[in-house]
């Protein structure tokens, strides 16, 4: 096919991996972000990227030993606790083991950004409208005043893409899940006993009753936790705390854990940060739509879901590198994304409303009594070289 004119709208991991496999195969895209610099905005904590997806992607972009520079395989482990800190379990690791290591978000961007070709992503241009013009061409309108014609939209713009609506009325929902995003600095030297809790990768924690504090080691000695509990979007109106307000936040969620261990305590109130709220919704899942000439969506804009199981940033990843091969090979932008999506509904499809329930499951109340059955991590990172080894197959086949 003749050079295509391709906008992506968003600069996140998906878009961005979009791009650089796109000019992998000689075609230039335009990436257009509303965000002011690659950096400009905290992108929140850290990534597990599964072999299954996240790295095969970042391998056909040629970047794993960038990535390999950043991650953390030892992030990999991973242990449970209950309200008064007793162990559930506890996964570490074997040597060798590489099956889903750690990167903190703002690496992975940053990183994705930087092997790109001068220029391809135009910061500050927050989209404001898409106009269909006939014959699978789109006009975009952005809140700056700039406006250009492609011949393929890409959206990329997360959960409240501006692209979405072209294809399905499909609309986020809240979870009813708050997660309160608390940081905690220098951890090692400043704070040892949530040092000792976290380990070297995640300590999850719930006391079968909505509650659960989750907590990540990120890189430069950050640990990054999540206090989070069942609540409607405007809890904080309804209980008078000004979210703005540490201190009053604290009192709020004292009250709120009042039934957990003293050792757990320091993990909702000694962060160095304020707190930062981050509310989780989920399109419905399985979600599917009718072909569009000329727009698709990856990432989050196709299969916004829970973050349990971390699948979110991996497909992301794997949609934005799928999608630029189907446009390499295929002669019409048609069916390039024919190619693309009918794989990328079946895959998002069961993962999304896998984690969506495993949400709901995780923040359900549960008689004292009933059984623990922790994750089987292990078999799970065997699962994850399988079905790498199974795609690598496939590919090899031109399935």
């Amino acid at each position: 096919m003749t050079t295509p004119r391709i906008a992506i709208i968003g600069g996140g991991p998906a878009g961005l991996m979009c791009a650089r496999i796109l000019q992998g195969h000689n075609i230039q895209p335009t990436v257009y972000d509303a965000d002011t610099a690659v950096d400009s905005r905290d992108p929140g904590g850290t990534l597990d990227l599964h072999a299954d997806s996240g790295q095969i992607a970042l391998e056909d972009a040629g970047l794993m030993d960038a990535f390999r520079a950043l991650a953390r395989v030892e992030g990999q482990a991973k242990s449970r606790r209950d309200q008064h800190g007793t162990i559930l379990g506890e996964f570490i690791p074997a040597e060798g083991d590489e099956a889903a290591p750690e990167i903190d978000r703002g690496q992975l961007r940053t990183m994705l950004y930087e092997h790109l070709g001068p220029g391809t992503v135009h910061w500050e241009h927050e989209l404001a409208q898409v106009i269909p013009l006939g014959n699978g061409t789109h006009r975009l309108e952005f809140a700056n005043g700039v406006s250009v014609e492609a011949d393929l939209v890409i959206g990329a713009d997360g959960a409240w893409s501006k692209v979405r609506p072209l294809l399905t009325d499909a609309l986020p929902q809240y979870l009813g899940v708050c997660f309160l995003d608390a940081r905690f600095d220098d951890v090692d030297t400043k704070h040892p006993e949530v040092a000792a809790i976290v380990g070297h990768g995640h300590m999850f924690s719930t006391d079968g009753d909505g509650r659960a504090v989750i907590v990540q080691r990120n890189s430069n000695g950050v640990v990054r936790g999540y206090i989070a509990f069942r609540a409607e979007l405007d809890w904080h109106v309804t209980a008078g705390v000004d979210i703005t307000d540490r201190a009053a936040v604290r009192s709020y969620l004292l009250r709120e854990f009042d039934g957990w261990a003293t050792v757990m305590r320091p993990l909702i109130t000694d962060n160095d940060s304020d707190y930062v709220q981050r509310s989780f919704w989920a399109l419905p899942a399985p979600l599917a739509w009718s072909q569009v000439p000329g727009v698709t969506l990856i990432g989050d804009a196709a299969h916004l879901m829970a973050p349990f199981g971390g699948h979110g940033a991996n497909l992301a990843l794997l949609d934005g590198a799928e999608l630029a091969h189907a446009i390499a090979k295929e002669n019409t932008l048609d069916a390039a994304i024919a190619r693309y999506e009918a794989p990328m509904f079946e895959r998002s499809g069961e993962l999304a409303a896998g984690a969506n329930t495993a949400l709901t499951k995780f923040f359900a109340t549960t008689s004292p009594d009933a059984p623990h059955l922790p994750p089987d991590h292990a078999r799970e990172h065997q699962n994850y070289q399988d079905r790498a080894a199974e795609y690598r197959r496939r590919q090899a086949a031109g399935a």
